[in-house]
């Protein structure tokens, strides 16, 4: 009984590997230049949208600014 798990085991190995192998060449190919491509800039979806401009951190800070400030506003009345 131990022989059979055993070649099952080899068996299974041998697959292993040549999965492996085979995942490992298809990677090699799909790479340009050292980089992989994933085309996601060619998505249909992606098509009209716009890179975050450089003010984007003043919206953050707004949006901080405000949940602060609610917080400050709706906080119970226990002081002193």
């Amino acid at each position: 009984m131990g022989i059979i798990v055993n070649k099952e085991n080899n068996k299974n190995d041998d697959l292993e590997q040549r999965i492996s192998a085979d995942l490992r060449a298809r990677a090699v190919e799909t790479f340009d230049d050292g980089e992989m491509t994933d085309f996601v800039e060619e998505a249909e979806y992606v098509e009209d949208t716009k890179a975050t401009g450089r003010f984007a951190w003043v919206w953050i800070v707004l949006i901080v600014l405000a949940i602060i400030s609610l917080v400050i506003i709706f906080m119970p009345a226990s002081r002193g």
